[in-house]
């Protein structure tokens, strides 16, 4: 059994749905120490972080990830418990082995060969994890950044483990994500007497218009980086549980993953238009974040030639798909990709991954290590 194997099982053995990290950490920690790296463990509330580094000087790469993963859900619906590595038909089974454990069992032995090889290697390779990935991601990765940037610490580059492969591991590269723009909308109206409605203000009656437009809307064409803006409601709720009550109130939850055609001000803008114009009584919260985008440079440039040296294939840039906690290193300047397994099962159940895909990643993260330090 290779390392990079029976690392990835150990880790898939322990429960770390989010924010728990389990003690995934501490295996990899005990992986780094012997390398030489300064391990520093940052506790941000419950939630756990890693940032170790070793060498000197510049440029400073970080391998970045999250040991945390997404309920398992149903547990009898899994064909394996999902928290007992399982090893069938070439396939590793279990909670988080795609996204991302599987990626970060590579990256570890990725370092350690290439430690062995160069050990006076140019630059300095860091380790940024946390357990607040999956979760709302407060005290992960972005107060992790705010520690280092505290600390003069300034990142070069950041390739994070993420599944983002397709069809065949490192036929896509996310070079960049959308942004998202999370709406929590309240519209108010007047409850009473379902058999009299004209002593009531139905704000269901009163939204539905607004929301068939909203839902409609074309928000912008995207450009030759990202795809056109979409809008999404996810949750409606409203009613007090009577069938013969008209409710007072109806709660949205809507969002947007917006592209870097549109800002987040002409996003909001033209949400208030809509419901001003539908004569609403709300109100409407904002949380969310923008985009990033990595055109290219030198961690594009190895990061797209160790796929072509191993596999003989060239990978495609994308940004398609959710995001990442890239969206909280770019913004200090770092160029960032995302690189890792395929992202078919990830949060499914059984999800999986092929046992020769962890080899070919550790092989193309190795090969990644090569090309951007010793340039």
């Amino acid at each position: 059994m290779s390392q990079t194997l029976a690392l990835a099982m150990d880790l898939v053995s322990r429960p770390s749905v989010t924010p728990d990290d389990a003690g995934c950490q501490g295996l990899i920690i005990e992986r780094l120490r012997p390398l030489g790296f300064t391990v520093e463990r940052l506790l941000f509330g419950e939630v756990t972080n890693l940032w170790a580094y070793r060498g000197v000087g510049r440029p400073l790469l970080v391998l970045a990830g999250h040991t945390d993963v997404v309920t398992p859900g149903l547990i009898d619906s899994w064909s394996a418990p999902p928290f007992t590595p399982t090893l069938r038909d070439g396939f590793l089974w279990g909670r988080g082995v795609a996204d991302m454990k599987g990626g970060l069992a590579a990256m570890v032995t990725a370092v350690e060969d290439f430690v062995a090889e160069y050990p006076d290697h140019p630059g300095t390779i860091a380790f940024l994890l946390t357990s607040d990935e999956e979760g709302v991601a407060v005290n992960g990765t972005r107060r992790v950044v705010e520690y280092l940037q505290k600390q003069g610490v300034v990142i070069d580059a950041c390739l994070l483990g993420e599944p983002s492969s397709e069809e065949r591991v490192g036929d896509s590269v996310k070079n960049g994500r959308r942004g998202s723009l999370n709406g929590t909308l309240t519209v108010r109206g007047k409850q009473g007497h379902i058999a009299y409605p004209h002593q009531t203000k139905n704000p269901i009656h009163r939204f539905a218009p607004a929301l068939v437009e909203l839902a409609a809307a074309s928000w912008d064409n995207g450009n030759a980086h990202f795809p056109p803006t979409s809008f999404q409601f996810s949750n409606l709720h409203s009613g007090t549980g009577a069938v013969n009550v008209v409710p007072g109130t109806l709660t949205a939850l809507c969002n947007f993953r917006f592209s870097s055609a549109v800002t987040e001000d002409e996003l909001k803008c033209r949400v208030v238009d809509v419901l001003n114009r539908h004569g609403l009584d709300y109100d409407l919260a904002w949380d969310g974040y923008g985009h990033f985008l990595t055109t290219g440079g030198a961690l594009v440039d190895a990061v797209l030639g160790a796929i072509l040296d191993v596999t003989g294939y060239p990978a495609q840039l994308s940004t398609t798909g959710g995001t990442s906690d890239g969206r909280f290193i770019a913004p200090a300047g770092a160029e960032v990709v995302e690189l890792g397994l395929l992202s078919a099962t990830i949060h499914q159940i059984d999800e999986r991954v092929a046992v020769a895909d962890l080899e070919l990643l550790h092989r193309i993260y190795r090969r990644f290590l090569e090309r951007y330090l010793l340039r």
